[in-house]
């Protein structure tokens, strides 16, 4: 018998155009680029711009710009989620007409009562003056998987979720169908992203069961925190990481990820450095837990 080869492995990163890169950012970036480059595999840029109202104009581009002078190129063509929203049509009117998704009227205010979680049938009626929101019909099930750092994680769907939206009121296609749509289309065998994340897995493996799609792997990084125990985002206004000097960040975020960086060498540029990582990349050494970074100007 002939053995069938495994799989390439394809992993990806996804920021949102909201505002710069913070080192928070650069530890998924770069944890997902090691991940990948020590499989053998690919690593894919995807920007996710689903929600033109919180997008900045230009922070698109600047990302891009300033993974690549930390040494963070797409091996493929970098996938923008505005031009697919065909796609995300197309996988909406599957489920509607597997009869999974509905549509829904309700009101924060309407849901107020459930702890603002949706249970069917909905409470408020069909308003014929407003478009309704698209809802995922969740089952009473308990939906779980193993994560390749944290191991088994899961959730009680209908308790801790309930029926989640997969368009919204606006038009604009929610994150958790946009993504599994997109994880598909482009072959990610493994999700490398931070542990914010982790609870939105069992909700998107339910879609990837509803529309026929494939699971990847999932493995959730670390999240780093603030010196007040806050995740570091661009809507805390973290400071930017510093593209014009990547070096000292860089060595951050591998320290951050359990890389031995006094092993490193003295690289002299960011593709260097990258280069000794993969050879000392241990995802076994990654921590478990998040950390306060100590924030300093012109390194994070």
């Amino acid at each position: 018998m002939n053995d069938v080869p495994a799989p390439a492995y394809r992993g990806r990163f996804a920021p949102s155009p909201t505002g710069a890169l913070h080192f928070g950012s650069l530890v998924a970036a770069v944890g997902s680029w090691l991940r990948a480059r020590s499989c053998g595999g690919s690593w894919i840029i995807r920007i996710e711009d689903l929600d033109p109202p919180r997008e900045i104009a230009g922070a698109a581009r600047e990302q891009i710009a300033t993974l690549a002078a930390f040494g963070l190129v797409s091996d493929e063509p970098i996938l923008w989620q505005h031009q697919r929203h065909e796609a995300y049509a197309a996988a909406l009117q599957q489920l509607i007409d597997a009869g999974h998704a509905f549509p829904c009227w309700c009101s924060r205010s309407d849901l107020q009562a459930s702890a603002g979680l949706h249970h069917s049938p909905c409470v408020a009626a069909k308003a014929a003056d407003r478009a309704p929101a698209w809802r995922l019909r969740v089952p009473d099930l308990t939906m779980g998987f193993d994560d390749v750092l944290l191991g088994r994680y899961e959730q009680a769907l209908a308790t801790e979720v309930g029926d989640f939206v997969v368009r919204r009121v606006e038009g604009y296609y929610a994150y958790q169908l946009a993504v599994v749509v997109d994880d598909a289309a482009q072959g990610i065998s493994e999700v490398v992203r931070g542990a914010d994340l982790l609870d939105s897995t069992p909700r998107q493996i339910l879609l990837q069961q509803r529309l026929g799609l494939t699971t990847p792997a999932y493995l959730h990084l670390p999240l780093a925190l603030d010196a007040a125990g806050r995740k570091l985002s661009k809507q805390d206004s973290a400071l930017a990481i510093a593209a014009a000097d990547p070096l000292p960040a860089l060595r951050m975020a591998l320290g951050f990820l359990g890389l031995p960086v006094s092993r490193l060498g003295h690289a002299g540029s960011p593709d260097a450095l990258l280069a000794a990582a993969v050879e000392a990349f241990d995802v076994a050494a990654v921590p478990h837990t998040a950390s306060i970074v100590q924030m300093r100007h012109g390194t994070a």
